[in-house]
Formats: C-alpha cells, sequence, structure tokens
C-alpha cells in the first residue's frame, strides 16, 4: 500500500494543527510512522486518502456499530437538515430520544443530552457531589473518563499510549480530591473509605476499553455497589463505550447492577458529537432548573444528533445483534491465539460483547497495571502489518477494537487472514 497523500496531508497539517490531529491517539505516537487521512467510509469498509480500503475495526472508536452511512440513519439525518441545524431552544426529537434511552436503562428516569462523553461524565460527577454533598471522587488506574481535570490522573487510554503518568496544565488542587484505586480489587476502595468521610462516589466503566479491554472479575461490580450502598456513596458507571455495545441497553445490567448515575455518549447520536448522564428523578431532580446543580449548552440536544441518535437506536433494537457480536468476536479470538501459537507469539486475549483486542502479554489481564506489560513494541509491528493487510485498527496497545453489524463472512476472513500476516511479522522481530 501507498500512503503518499497521507504523508503530505501529514505535513500540511503539521503547520495549523497541534501534531497534524485533533487528538492524540491518531497521531500514531505508540506504532510509529505517520497517521493515516481518512478519505470517506461505508458500511464495514473504511477508506483513506490514498484509496487504501481497510475492514474498519475503530469504527470512531465505537459510535458506528451499524456501520458507516447506514441507509436509514443516512435518511434521518438527510430529512433533519432541510429543517435547520441548530435552533438553541427546544425540539420533539430530544423527547423521543430521551424515552428511548430512558426506556433502556432501568432506574434511569431521567436523562440530560450534552455534547460529548466528557461533558457527561463532568456534569454526572458533578451531579454526584451536588447530590450526596461530598467532594471526593475514586476511580480506577487505567479507566479513561475523558480529559477534565479532576479525572485526569493514572487514565488509560491516550496518556498510557504516550506514557504520560497526567497532565500539565492541571494544578494540584483540581486533583485534591480525586482518589485512585485499582480495577477489580474493592479492598482498595474500602482503603478510601477507611480514610476519607467525605466520599461522593465511584466512577469506573463497567468494561474498561482504554486499557485495552478489561472485564470485572468475581463480582466485582455487584459488590463495589453494594459496599458504596452501606457508605451513603453513589456508583457513577461511565457507558460512553460500553453503552448500547453489549446489550440494547447497558454493560451494567449484564453484571446486574444498577448505576446511580449512567454516563453516556458515542452511539446514542449515531456518530455525530453528543454525550448524556441520567439517573432516577431524585438525583436528576437536583440538576437545573429543577435543583440548584447548574449545567447548560446551547448545542445539547442538537436536532441533528438527535436525528442520529433515534435512527441508529430505532434500528439497532431492530436488528438485536448481539448474539452475533458474541459470535464474530469469539472467532476473532480464536484466529488471534491459533495464529500466535503457530507462530509462538505471547499474547492474552479479552473480549465482552462487540469489543476486543489482543495483549501482548502471556499474562492474564485485569488491570492496568497488568495491561501494561504488554510489548507495545510488538503491538506497532502487528499494527502496521494488519494495515498493510487491509484492516484498520486503533493505534494504540491500549484501545478496543470493536464491532458493527455491517460486517460479511467475506470482511471477517479478510481479518483472519491479516491476523497470520502479522502474527508471522511480529514473531521475526
Amino acid at each position: 500500500m501507498k500512503y503518499k497523500k497521507s504523508q503530505e496531508l501529514y505535513n500540511k497539517g503539521l503547520v495549523n494543527l497541534v501534531g497534524a490531529v485533533n487528538s492524540p491517539v491518531r497521531a500514531f505516537a505508540s506504532v510509529g510512522g505517520n497517521p493515516l487521512f481518512i478519505k470517506k467510509a461505508k458500511g464495514s469498509k473504511i477508506t483513506d486518502v490514498d484509496n487504501n480500503s481497510y475492514v474498519d475495526l475503530v469504527l470512531s472508536y465505537g459510535p458506528m456499530i451499524l456501520g458507516h452511512r447506514h441507509k436509514k440513519v443516512q435518511k434521518a439525518i438527510t430529512k433533519a437538515l432541510k429543517n435547520g441545524y441548530s435552533f438553541g431552544a427546544s425540539t420533539k426529537n430530544e423527547i423521543k430520544l430521551a424515552k428511548i434511552v430512558c426506556d433502556a436503562f432501568p432506574g434511569m428516569d431521567k436523562v440530560r443530552f450534552v455534547n460529548s462523553g466528557t461533558e457527561a461524565v463532568l456534569s454526572g460527577i458533578r451531579l454526584a457531589r451536588a447530590y450526596t454533598g461530598k467532594d471526593k471522587i475514586i476511580k480506577f488506574a487505567g479507566c479513561y473518563h475523558g480529559h477534565q481535570d479532576a479525572l485526569l490522573v493514572a487514565a488509560g487510554s491516550g496518556l498510557a499510549t504516550l506514557s504520560l503518568p497526567g497532565s500539565k496544565g492541571v494544578p494540584e488542587g483540581a486533583v485534591k480530591n480525586t482518589l485512585i484505586a485499582n480495577y477489580n480489587d474493592l479492598e482498595s476502595v474500602k482503603a478510601h473509605f477507611e480514610a476519607h468521610d467525605d466520599i461522593a462516589g465511584v466512577i469506573l466503566e463497567p468494561v474498561a476499553g482504554n486499557m485495552g479491554v478489561v472485564t470485572p472479575q468475581n463480582n466485582f461490580l455487584k459488590e463495589l455497589k453494594e459496599y458504596l450502598e452501606s457508605k451513603g456513596a453513589l456508583l457513577i458507571v461511565d457507558e460512553v463505550m460500553t453503552g448500547f455495545r453489549s446489550k440494547f441497553g447497558g454493560a451494567q445490567e449484564l453484571f446486574e447492577v444498577e448505576a446511580d448515575i449512567t454516563c453516556l455518549g458515542k452511539v446514542i447520536g449515531g456518530g455525530f458529537p453528543v454525550g448524556a448522564y441520567g439517573a432516577r428523578n431524585e438525583i436528576m431532580g437536583m440538576v437545573a432548573p429543577l435543583g440548584g446543580m447548574y449545567q447548560a449548552g446551547t448545542l445539547s440536544g442538537n436536532p441533528i444528533a438527535m436525528a442520529g441518535g433515534i435512527a441508529t437506536l430505532t434500528e439497532l433494537k431492530k436488528q438485536n445483534p448481539y448474539d452475533k457480536f458474541n459470535e464474530i468476536a469469539q472467532i476473532i479470538e480464536v484466529f488471534l491465539l491459533e495464529s500466535a501459537k503457530k507462530y509462538d507469539v505471547a499474547i492474552t486475549v479479552n473480549r465482552f460483547g462487540s469489543m476486543i483486542n489482543p495483549f501482548f502479554t502471556d499474562i492474564t489481564v485485569t488491570n492496568f497495571k497488568e495491561a501494561q506489560t504488554s510489548d507495545t513494541k510488538k503491538f506497532a509491528t502487528f499494527f502496521w502489518e494488519m494495515i498493510k493487510n487491509g484492516v484498520f485498527l486503533p493505534p494504540s496497545q491500549f484501545e478496543a477494537w470493536f464491532l458493527s453489524s455491517s460486517l460479511t463472512e467475506k470482511n471477517i476472513q479478510k481479518v483472519a487472514k491479516a491476523i497470520d500476516k502479522a502474527m508471522e511479522a511480529v514473531s521475526k522481530m
């Protein structure tokens, strides 16, 4: 494959864009080389400016769950565009999408739409503090909840990719009320409660996706929720990545846990900038104009995002692709493990629903520390071989791969062949 036009655009982008990108992971820092620039996408395929075509397992980091430019989503967006782009006022579709979302999450009576997952989490944490009257929040090492100051510590995703412990520009005071625990380790949570009496709640991804796919072990979520209830603290579940990806609703329900506050994003806008946070009535009653917790946004509930979200979730419920997702993820896991064994490459594969990824390590990965034992140089080689063989992956060891309902048998076989070529290349390092 040739990448001449991507290289040219990268060089041009360096002049007026920071690092020629608008999000750090796109810079390909951990895999080497220069980023690809994308021209278009349709269904399961994405095409770069050099006309190289790939099976897309990035899917805009999750939201394109039906594949790109699904005809029903496209139709709904086109219709909405004819009426206007933004009004700064309420629309009927906000109410319609709110009902779809609330009906999908037990314990969510009301929802507030915002413009990104970061904004949803920021608002959800403010709400937890407002409701409990307490200040401190516990987060887990390796869980990423957006780039707000208070949570930009011990994060995964781009920070892990770039080997940054946090971020410059975040003052000490901004993180003084953030406590760090270890994912899948309830005792590390209890230790904080023993040391502090002003903890408002705990935030986590029900299935981590920003240190690679890491699932809760040994009833971790259920025991965590029970413990928090005994302490009068709230469970804030960040389903920005997992929402509607493992079932029609939240991953929390599959673990028999009901969040006090749920944060959403990505998929509920059909790929448009959107986020949301929701909870039962007594908690959401704290939010203005009902209560004293202020949060606002001119573009919140944007009519185009609402139309895209309604069409996406309506079609998703109709398709109900979740059994198919599990089957495909299992097939890909087998491809990865068998190919790694064939070429004597040490890997661990984690998956959950439509999320999957290999770790280039020989240990089981259940937390961020274990994820960091992965050989990122091997992943970089693996990544570029997958690209050369027509499969588009997230350019980081610490990001989940995503499946869409548009994947075909032919696509899956292409992924299998690419995996075999990539593992062979890794074995020669």
